[in-house]
């Protein structure tokens, strides 16, 4: 049985919509059983860019599945705003992960520095 989901995106979410979807609501019309993950891929939204999903305004996961009319709002990673408390997408949320991927690479990248200095310039075998 088909039926229409209401699609807000937020900030950069809206870069992978064509222009006339851009930073307003819209309607997707489903066919079946559909959840909040699916019907953001059939947007050509990654999950992974996903930090909050709201359907008729209360956090949802990505496994819930949509119904007639829902209202979907769909939020980027937020770089101030922690948003743990009320997420139900992942355990961590995104910007956590991503500093810590953050963190790590700087540490690789003093690390291979510190190894140069000691070592000296590479020479040509």
């Amino acid at each position: 049985m088909s039926h229409t989901v209401y699609f807000r995106l937020y900030e950069e979410l809206n870069d992978y919509l064509p222009e006339e979807k851009r930073k307003r609501t819209f309607s997707l019309s489903l066919k079946g059983p559909t959840t909040v993950e699916e019907a953001i891929c059939l947007l050509g939204v990654p999950p992974k860019e996903v930090d909050l999903v709201l359907v008729n305004g209360e956090s949802a996961p990505f496994n819930h599945v949509t119904r007639d009319a829902d209202r979907v709002s769909v939020y980027p990673i937020f770089e101030s705003l922690d948003v743990s408390t009320v997420t139900r997408l992942r355990d961590k949320s995104l910007l956590a992960i991503k500093l810590a991927r953050e963190s790590n690479n700087r540490s690789t990248k003093k690390q291979t520095l510190e190894r140069r200095k000691r070592n000296g310039p590479k020479k040509d075998r």
